[in-house]
């Protein structure tokens, strides 16, 4: 029945996983944010995602620790982050061809890894959720907390989360205050605003999107970590199912402001939560509305693009690539 979805344990559920699932969304978006805001369009994000989510769980997988697998993830993302900055930036390549070419090569060669060194899915123990430390630290606490109405609710939300969903949370002021409070992040706006003039001024373009391109890549990096040892605890091939082309749509519905993109992130997140409870619940709903549920986040950044046309403004050197004296 379609009342079960407003039962107060569905929605805390849904809330739960929404919460949860804008973790990737988070990291991506945030890293894509700060490439483009220097004038760097990189839409390689989901092959970095990808290389970045089999890196952290062959390393997991291998070591038992969640925090090596996302240094390792943190490692790839940069590389590849620093490979899409030497072919937009040193080489001067149309940003949007060489952006899918980093995705092509991510796709394939995380698809090559994942046949040759595992072959078969399997399963990580990756970070746990926060809950289960403070049940193990403090046993008596969160039975108390819980039992509080309301702050029981909230408690029971927060308690399901990991340490990845709290970094990605926590990034957003932290990416508000260096964007728009820090001499950084006003060679950030120059460089992607008015080039020439930033040079003039003596703020080196190229060394300042060579170093957000390849925090972009960092940042897709651990994107993917927190799929596949932090949300899922597994790897398969095509693992981000075009989150990383959606992470950079939700740069645009932002509007290349971090507070834009977390709302942005919250509302696709929980669109896809809303359908996943619905599926999980068995509700019956015809077979053509089936296929379009599956399809809701997808159909969702459509229209965000849609709508994003001609409302926003875009950074005016995005795509642009930038020689001095020319």
């Amino acid at each position: 029945m379609i009342s079960d979805l407003f039962t107060t344990t569905v929605l805390i559920g849904i809330l739960t996983s929404g919460i949860r699932l804008a973790t990737p969304y988070l990291f991506a978006s945030i890293g894509e944010m700060f490439g483009q805001r220097s004038g760097v369009l990189n839409l390689g994000v989901e092959g970095m995602m990808l290389m970045g989510a089999f890196a952290a769980f062959y390393v997991t997988l291998t070591y038992g620790n969640p925090w090596l697998g996302l240094l390792a993830a943190v490692i790839v993302g940069g590389v590849m982050g620093l490979a899409m900055a030497f072919i937009s930036v040193t080489l001067g390549a149309e940003q949007g061809i060489s952006g899918i070419g980093v995705y092509l090569f991510g796709l394939g060669m995380s698809d090559l890894l994942f046949q040759r060194m595992l072959g078969t899915v399997e399963t990580v123990r990756g970070f746990r959720p926060v809950g289960d430390f403070f049940a193990t630290q403090f046993p008596n606490l969160l039975p108390a907390l819980l039992a509080i109405p309301i702050i029981g609710s909230i408690t029971s939300i927060l308690a399901q989360q990991n340490i990845m969903v709290y970094l990605a949370y926590a990034l957003v002021p932290v990416a508000w205050f260096v964007l728009y409070r820090t001499t950084l992040g006003l060679k950030i706006r120059a460089a992607g605003e008015n080039p020439a003039a930033a040079d003039a001024l003596g703020v080196s373009v190229a060394r300042t999107r060579y170093a957000t391109v390849t925090l972009g890549g960092i940042m897709a990096g651990i994107a993917g970590a927190s799929l596949s040892i932090a949300l899922l605890n597994v790897f398969q091939q095509n693992l981000t199912s075009g989150l990383g082309f959606i992470a950079v749509a939700l740069v645009y519905f932002g509007g290349w402001r971090p507070y834009g993109v977390l709302f942005g992130a919250l509302l696709f997140s929980m669109v896809n939560a809303l359908q996943l409870w619905i599926q999980a619940l068995n509700i019956p709903i015809p077979f053509d509305a089936s296929e379009l549920l599956i399809m809701m986040p997808y159909v969702l950044t459509i229209v965000v693009l849609i709508f994003s046309a001609g409302r926003v403004r875009t950074p005016a050197a995005l795509g642009t690539p930038y020689e001095r004296g020319s």
